[in-house]
């Protein structure tokens, strides 16, 4: 423990000079070399300063000696998505937060803290707490470094910057030291390629993931990785795989009544789209969204996917409401993908020319602005290009086609 910046912080606390502290233990002089940490004192020295102080010795080593297996156990509640007990570890940590700035797991704490931010979803303090860690990265050891750049990249997957994200993630190999395992790490780098659109890449990494989840028995994170790649199969056309993964995550789910359930239920709904089997897509969004909460984005998600096989199927009503509704939540929610997405289609119903027009002022810039939207980016580009073969612009036709390709 660094007992000179600790016999600081609990003097300047109470108030009390240097003079008024050192008084029969020490020199001033002596006590503002201990102080600033230039000068070792004996342990009688620093025991009297601190009896002085009102602070126990014998308290401090001791709780010292928690701080460690603390920090661990919340790292490992987080590896394990324990959350109620990884919050319960947090709690133990900040009862400790007055000297863990005087020990050597200062920035082993500030980085779990860092992860915990992260893990709980709260990007506004995990945004100031990389403005903290930022500043002191240069005094940080190598496997240290290598965690605050996972972490980065993890927040920045969680604000959709997804290159810069998987970018970051390129730069720890496979002999870098770091404090992480090695199912979390491919997992986000699984993550990022599937937010990037680059499915093989994602499988590929996903694959790992999975078998490194496997060997250290973490259920939980076995059912995230096995979401993933029945995405990424999705998007490959490997469609039995993809149907594989989604039965046995409902399967297990349901058992386990994990909170994955209606993004399982969302995804195996697209599935069973991309299969043309309607009726059964139908079903699966609407089970996805009876058991979501409707302030979140992937609410959104569902709502929208749905709204749209209610147009494919002419059920006019249905698809109207579902747009209201999905406009409404978007203005509620910030969310201008969603927002631009439901106005077009509102529009459609209405004034199919307008909306058109639409499409190609707001919707289509937009979409080719912003990472991950590729899907609806060409369904769109199709749109409009139809439109123009139709009314025999086809040099307007072939620009949209040429995106395509």
């Amino acid at each position: 423990m660094r007992f000179g910046p600790l016999i600081k912080f609990y003097r300047t606390q109470k108030g009390m000079t240097q003079k008024e502290l050192a008084n029969g233990i020490c020199s001033v002089p002596h006590l503002s070399k201990i102080e600033a940490n230039t000068k070792e004192a004996n342990q009688e020295t620093i025991g009297l300063l601190l009896e002085r102080l009102g602070v126990n010795i014998q308290s401090l080593s001791e709780n010292e000696e928690q701080i460690g297996p603390l920090i661990s156990e919340l790292n490992e509640k987080i590896d394990y998505y324990l959350n109620e007990e990884a919050d319960r570890a947090m709690q133990k940590l900040e009862g400790y937060e007055k000297i863990i700035p005087f020990t050597s797991y200062l920035h082993t704490y500030e980085l779990s803290k860092y992860r915990y931010m992260l893990f709980k979803g709260w990007l506004k303090d995990a945004e100031k707490q990389f403005e903290l860690l930022n500043k002191q990265k240069k005094i940080f050891s190598q496997p240290q470094q290598s965690l605050f750049c996972y972490l980065h990249a993890v927040e920045l997957l969680k604000k959709g910057s997804y290159k810069k994200a998987d970018e970051l993630m390129s730069t720890i190999g496979k002999k870098t030291k770091i404090d992480i395992s090695r199912g979390e790490l491919l997992y986000h780098r699984a993550l990022a390629k599937s937010s990037l659109e680059e499915p093989g890449f994602a499988i590929h990494y996903g694959r790992l993931a999975l078998q490194a989840f496997m060997e250290d028995y973490n259920f939980v994170r076995i059912l995230h990785a096995l979401m993933l790649l029945g995405i990424n199969y999705t998007h490959s056309k490997i469609y039995d795989e993809a149907l594989d993964c989604f039965e046995h995550l409902i399967r297990n789910a349901e058992i386990m009544k994990e909170q994955l359930l209606p993004e399982i239920y969302h995804n195996m709904g697209y599935l069973k789209k991309k299969l043309q089997n309607t009726e059964e897509a139908i079903s699966y969004f609407e089970k996805s969204l009876s058991i979501q909460s409707q302030n979140t984005s992937h609410y959104l998600i569902t709502l929208y996917s749905l709204g749209e096989l209610y147009v494919e199927t002419e059920n006019i009503e249905k698809a109207h409401q579902a747009f209201n509704e999905l406009l409404k939540l978007a203005k509620e929610l910030n969310n201008r993908k969603y927002r631009i997405l439901a106005n077009y289609h509102l529009m459609a119903f209405d004034s199919p020319e307008k909306s058109l027009v639409y499409s190609e002022r707001k919707v289509i810039p937009f979409l080719e602005e912003s990472e991950g939207n590729s899907e609806d980016l060409i369904g769109f580009y199709k749109l409009v290009s139809n439109h123009y073969r139709k009314i025999g612009r086809y040099d307007q036709a072939v620009k949209y086609i040429e995106k395509i390709n």
